[in-house]
This record gives C-alpha cells, sequence and structure tokens, in this order.
C-alpha cells in the first residue's frame, strides 16, 4: 500500500521530506523485559550501537536477548523528518529506517559481538525490503557513533561480504551512516519491546544461514 502517493522503495529527497515535529513521542521509563531505563543518560560504562535490519519488532528481540546488553530500544535513524510517526515513516517519506537503539555493557560484551548478531539475525542483501516488508525503511543499516565503531563496521561488512559469496548470496547492500548529524528518534510507546507484550505477534526476519565468526570485525 501506498501512503500519500509515494514510492516505497525510493528514498525521499530531503526538501520532499515530511516536516515532522519538534515535540519527542512518550516512551516507557523502564524496559518491558530488562527492567532498565529506555530513555539515558545510562551508566558510564555502558556504550551503544544503533542497527536496521528490517522490521524492528524482531530486531530488537534479538539484542535484548543477548548477554552484556543493559537496554534496547525501537525508533527511527538515518533520515530528515525529526520526530516522525510510525505513518509517516511507512509513507516513505522520512527516509528514515526502523532501527534498534541497543545500550550494552563494554565489560561484558562487545560491538563485534553486537556485528555478529546484526549480519546473522536478517538478510543484508536485500535493498529496500526485508522479506515480505517492502520499502526504504526496512533497509539495512548500521549507524556507527564514533572511528571505532566505523572501522569495525566496514571491516566486518568486507569480511562477511566474502563469506556470503561463497555461500552463493549476492552483493551486501547495508548502508553504514555517522550518527553525527543523524538523530535517533524513539518510536511509539506501543511498538517498545513488542514481542515481549504480544508474543505471538509478527517476526519478518530471517537470516541467510551464513554464519559471522567473533571478532571477523578485525579479521
Amino acid at each position: 500500500m501506498r501512503l500519500f502517493g509515494s514510492d516505497k522503495t525510493t528514498m525521499v529527497e530531503p526538501d520532499a521530506a515530511l516536516p515532522g515535529r519538534t515535540q519527542p513521542v512518550a516512551v516507557p521509563q523502564a524496559h518491558e523485559v530488562l527492567g532498565t531505563p529506555l530513555r539515558g543518560p545510562f551508566p558510564q560504562d555502558v556504550e551503544q550501537a544503533i542497527f536496521g535490519m528490517g522490521c524492528f519488532w524482531g530486531a530488537e528481540r534479538i539484542f535484548w536477548e543477548a548477554p552484556g546488553v543493559y537496554t534496547t530500544a525501537v525508533g527511527y535513524a538515518g533520515g530528515v523528518t525529526p520526530n516522525p510517526s510510525y505513518e509517516e515513516v511507512c509513507s516513505g517519506r522520512t527516509a528514515h529506517a526502523e532501527v534498534v537503539l541497543v545500550a550494552f555493557n563494554g565489560e561484558r560484551t562487545s560491538y563485534s559481538e553486537l556485528l555478529k548478531l546484526f549480519w546473522e539475525g536478517h538478510d543484508p542483501t536485500q535493498g529496500m525490503r526485508q522479506g515480505n516488508d517492502v520499502g526504504t525503511q526496512y533497509r539495512s543499516l548500521i549507524m556507527w557513533l564514533d572511528e571505532p565503531q566505523r572501522a569495525a563496521a566496514q571491516a566486518s561488512l568486507q569480511a562477511y561480504q566474502q563469506m556470503l559469496a561463497a555461500a552463493g548470496h549476492g552483493q551486501i547492500t547495508t548502508e553504514l551512516v555517522t550518527a553525527e548529524g543523524h538523530p535517533f528518534y524513539y518510536a511509539e510507546d506501543y511498538h517498545q519491546q513488542y514481542l515481549a507484550k504480544n508474543p505471538g505477534g509478527y517476526c519478518g526476519l530471517g537470516g541467510t544461514g551464513v554464519a559471522c565468526p567473533v571478532g571477523l570485525a578485525s579479521a
């Protein structure tokens, strides 16, 4: 279905994006599963990462189940429209992807471990879709927060591409974007930890079956 007449597989031009709003959406104070805060500031030993893997419902569950993760939240990033609504993102006129904010304890896990979950948790070769979910909001995305994350993400992409090619898969279409100038906007409260609140809910993610060993990012 097309909303507002937009082509959902073509990135909207910035001057044609929806205006959004200044007021952020309200979200629960605590994570439904972990009981930790959804918003920062987080403890000093907690780092952050942002990933887009298609529908954020299933993507968030992958990370909240992982050891060393302090909290997770779903939202929108990589686009133009400030504080967008879900309906606006679905229209294809915000340029945002559905993403997961992962706050993790660097002494209990690592960014490389999260990259492993990212690559194995979806198919990063599908362009502006993920399975039956079609549109720019479902594109594969890594938003790096500092130079070490950028270098690790780029190295892991190149190494995982070789593994995918050896297994007969196509080119990775994952977008690597700096978080500078691209804020993370929290999604509405009913999206947060959706599959914990709705255990039988929809999850459209599916990996390629190609393993991504830990340490690949620095291989």
